[in-house]
């Protein structure tokens, strides 16, 4: 199949998407005006914890289902006016599995092939050289029901595969998987990538996932796209080191919060649970004036570390919570009592993304 002639294999603009709620209630909105551009070629993550919106986007771009207002386009073709050609050129590699596990993984490949409109000879040739690519050789003719989890997550991936599409959908591809399997995912991943010569859009929730494998990413947070950037880049734009004190279960928050923030040099203070982060030009200096500023009002420290700027980071600062939290962070001058009851009115959005 012809690469697109664009040099945007897809593109969304201003993508809206509301759901029923309950009764009396408003509709919950899962994406509120949703704009992302990703280059031909390349790997493009989108990143959020659940419920952000990341699979409402995937099911609009892939044709599975329609926004409220807003548009877009796979490769030139846009999705709302020529949905059947989307299909054509895309591959879509859902969350939950897509193989017959009554069948082998072979016989699954040349299914998936022959539904595409591959011939026979076609479907089986591309499913050895699949088989044989993603380590599953030796597998072929097993029932997948007897295909270990990431065995089985290979699998789902090489069925996307088969029509050799111009874009993948790679919807939280290695949810579910041990380290060490997920780790040999995202090896066959990027070797696929640059085999395939393809586009591979991959939603994910895991911050060192779009940090390993993504060229380009847009960090999504209840509905939006707060912010844009090769990982690198976004992580660049945050100078100096992030400063980690946990403190003990009997300390006083809001006196450790005073002290803290008397401590010069430190800047963006937020309470995450019982952790205050800060921002510093040389965490390393830091760190002691802020444990001894902790010591002098006699305020109890379990742990402290200090790191180069993450991904975490970076959704702290765009969206003001902790990516793994997902909730609320509370800056240092804030009542913590007023800060917490924020985090409260997202409930029925995120769980409709």
């Amino acid at each position: 199949m012809a690469r697109p002639s664009t040099s945007l294999a897809i593109e969304a603009r201003d993508l809206v998407k509301t759901y029923p709620a309950g009764r009396g209630k408003r509709r919950a909105q899962a994406l509120d005006s949703v704009s992302f551009e990703v280059e031909a070629g390349t790997i493009f993550g989108l990143l959020g914890p659940n419920g952000a919106g990341k699979s409402t986007s995937v099911k609009i771009l892939s044709t599975l289902s329609r926004p409220d207002s807003g548009g877009a386009s796979i490769a030139g073709i846009d999705v709302l006016r020529h949905p059947e050609r989307v299909r054509k050129a895309i591959g879509f590699v859902a969350q939950k599995a897509v193989s017959d596990p009554m069948d082998t993984g072979r016989e699954n490949l040349v299914l998936a092939g022959r539904l595409q409109g591959m011939p026979r000879a076609a479907a089986t040739a591309r499913a050895a050289e699949l088989l044989e690519r993603f380590s599953l050789g030796d597998s072929a003719d097993r029932l997948v029901k007897t295909y270990s989890g990431g065995m089985a997550r290979k699998l789902d991936v090489t069925i996307g595969l088969m029509h050799s599409p111009q874009v993948l959908f790679l919807d939280e591809p290695t949810t579910g998987l041990d380290p060490e399997a997920r780790a040999d995912m995202w090896a066959e991943l990027e070797s696929m990538a640059e085999a395939e010569q393809m586009t591979v859009l991959l939603t994910t929730h895991y911050l060192e996932e779009a940090d390993h494998l993504a060229s380009k990413l847009a960090i999504v947070d209840h509905g939006r796209v707060v912010v844009t950037g090769t990982p690198e880049e976004l992580k660049d734009g945050l100078r100096g080191d992030a400063v980690f004190v946990e403190l003990s279960p009997e300390t006083d928050l809001d006196a450790a919060l005073r002290a803290v923030s008397r401590v010069s040099g430190l800047s963006e203070i937020l309470v995450d649970a019982r952790t205050i982060r800060g921002r510093a030009a040389v965490g390393a200096v830091a760190l002691p004036q802020i444990l001894g500023a902790l010591d002098d009002a006699a305020l109890g420290v379990a742990s402290a570390t200090v790191a180069r700027p993450s991904l975490d980071d970076v959704y702290l600062r765009y969206t003001g919570h902790s990516f793994r939290s997902g909730r609320p962070s509370l800056p240092a001058a804030s009542p913590l009592a007023g800060a917490q009851s924020s985090g409260t009115g997202n409930t029925e959005k995120e769980n409709a993304a």
